[in-house]
């Protein structure tokens, strides 16, 4: 298995990665399967986002076949510019138990350490998540926030954990650890 960062030539397999999590997994992100697919330019749209600065997109591949993904991105505001936030992580079902959403957070954390302004990451994720939940916690982020509502798929809501990490410059995250 190989983790990268994503480049324009990506874009259609991330894309089609993206829809199916959005399918299999609803309550899991905000960006609905039903507004995706009739979202037009999506793939040239998702080629753009892997060049923008400050967007770092990381793929794992099991061969060629992209099975896991998790973008990092860095705030652009002066006030907020020692932050990052984690969104789109997916690894695809029949993977997943596999460390490979461990890797992957791993690889953009060990990023977000190498830019000198972040000083911390955020993220959210579905309180009824626990097992990712448990990964974020494994690698140090910590609870500090809940949104009651903050989804509603289906006519059911769900709530949000807001977590944080606040980085340690002094050492790079190994996927071991």
């Amino acid at each position: 298995m190989e983790i990268r960062l994503l480049t324009p030539a990506d874009a259609k397999q991330y894309w089609e990665l993206r829809l199916e999590a959005l399918k299999n997994d609803p309550s899991a992100f905000l960006s609905s399967y039903e507004e995706a697919v009739t979202r037009e330019n999506a793939i040239e749209q998702t080629a753009r986002n892997f060049t923008a600065e400050g967007n770092y997109t990381f793929g794992a591949f099991d061969h060629d076949e992209l099975i896991g993904v998790v973008t990092l991105l860095q705030e652009d505001r002066v006030k907020i510019g020692h932050r990052a936030n984690i969104f789109a992580m997916y690894v695809t079902q029949s993977k997943r138990g596999l460390g490979i959403g461990k890797e992957l957070m791993t690889a953009a954390i060990n990023k977000a350490k190498d830019i000198d302004v972040i000083e911390q990451i955020n993220l959210n994720v579905t309180a009824r998540n626990q097992r990712a939940k448990q990964l974020y916690t494994k690698l140090g982020f910590q609870e500090f926030g809940l949104e009651k509502h903050a989804l509603k798929v289906d006519g059911i809501y769900y709530d949000d954990f807001y977590m944080v990490l606040h980085l340690n410059k002094d050492r790079e995250l190994n996927s071991n650890d």
